[in-house]
């Protein structure tokens, strides 16, 4: 019994070890992810925070230096044409780092609304502070904390502060949150109903029947797509509706344009989801595949949280994401009021993406 049972045992170790794909989606993909966002999230302390100086005059950026000046007793230095960056903190894990910019309150709402900026800060020189966030924000909250303590570290007897709330419709969190739930809906609509799907048909052998018949793979291929867009349509339009009723969020700018992101991001992912099952053979393969295409965009891609919080230098590789460019067109149209012109090239650019995946996942689609 134990001799059965210990040959038992040592057959499916040999089994599982002569997949190759099997054993790196089992052992290296974990080390693989803690590596990656170890890395994204390990100076986390140091990020970059973008605030807006709301002033009467934003044009006027050659005051900054003399706004944190007084605020501070700190001389700074404009970084560029109408920035100017502060850091503070002489440790390593105290060190955080203020990029500060004028604008005018509607350009700071708007920034609100792309997640250019978590908060604005409003007074002049010689008057106390108000700042202005969604109290829901999280990222919002910590920036207030860590900018009030740097300043009160430098002038703690001379600077007062309020905080005025900010819970107008179109610029809350729940706001920015939406419009990304939304285009992650159609992203695992696509991945996990069209990819996994034919994975499990090629799994249980059901793809090679479908070889003795004279249908055409873009045609069953086809079939698979058209049949999960209706549903993400549904699932999407449910989103909407209980966000509608729940938090009062409604579509500020073209519905047209809505049609035409929702339709582009699908076929992005639909392509991209083909190509992924085109040679799958096994589950543990596909279901790395997949995490390791959605978990990056997942995480990326400003769904939770602004993308504008990652180092300069990711920011232009994140915005050709196609998760990317979905959640912004989405989020401009609910929240900005964008319309058909906006999104046109976001759109042409995740059609792009879709006819290249299904076209090379049509060349490699194997039925067994």
């Amino acid at each position: 019994m134990n001799s059965t049972l210990f040959r038992l045992v040592i057959s499916q170790f040999k089994l599982f070890f002569r997949e190759p794909g099997v054993v790196f989606w089992s052992f290296g993909f974990p080390v693989v992810m803690a590596w990656i966002l170890g890395i994204a999230f390990a100076n986390k302390g140091e990020v970059m925070r973008n605030i807006a100086i709301v002033t009467e005059n934003p044009a006027a950026v050659s005051a900054l230096p003399q706004w944190l000046h007084k605020k501070t007793g700190t001389a700074a230095e404009l970084s560029g044409e109408s920035e100017l960056e502060w850091e503070v903190g002489m440790n390593k894990g105290e060190r955080a780092r203020f990029r500060f910019r004028a604008m005018s309150e509607a350009e700071a709402v708007l920034s609100l609304k792309r997640g250019q900026i978590s908060l604005w800060v409003e007074g002049s020189p010689g008057t106390n502070l108000s700042y202005r966030f969604d109290p829901d924000n999280a990222d919002a909250r910590l920036t207030y904390l860590l900018l009030e303590t740097a300043f009160r570290e430098k002038k703690s007897s001379e600077l007062k502060a309020e905080i005025r709330p900010l819970t107008m419709v179109g610029i809350r969190y729940v706001d920015f949150l939406i419009p990304g739930l939304m285009a992650m809906s159609i992203m695992n609509a696509c991945l996990w109903g069209i990819g996994w799907n034919l994975i499990e048909l090629r799994i249980k052998k059901l793809l090679r029947r479908i070889v003795a018949t004279p249908l055409r793979k873009s045609i069953f291929l086809f079939s698979h797509g058209l049949n999960r867009m209706i549903l993400s349509a549904a699932e999407m339009l449910l989103l909407y509706v209980f966000a509608y009723f729940y938090f009062d969020i409604r579509i500020q700018g073209s519905l047209l344009a809505l049609a035409l992101v929702f339709l582009s991001g699908y076929c992005a992912f639909a392509g991209i989801s083909i190509l992924i099952s085109s040679r799958v053979q096994n589950t543990q393969s596909g279901n790395g595949m997949i995490n390791i295409v959605t978990m990056p965009m997942f995480i990326l891609s400003g769904i939770f949280f602004s993308y504008h919080n990652f180092p300069d230098w990711l920011i232009p590789y994140v915005e050709v994401l196609p998760l990317t460019m979905l959640t912004n067109s989405l989020r401009g149209i609910i929240t900005e009021g964008i319309g058909l012109a906006q999104v046109i090239q976001p759109s042409l650019g995740l059609f792009g993406i879709g006819a290249v995946c299904f076209a090379l996942g049509l060349k490699f689609f194997r039925w067994h």
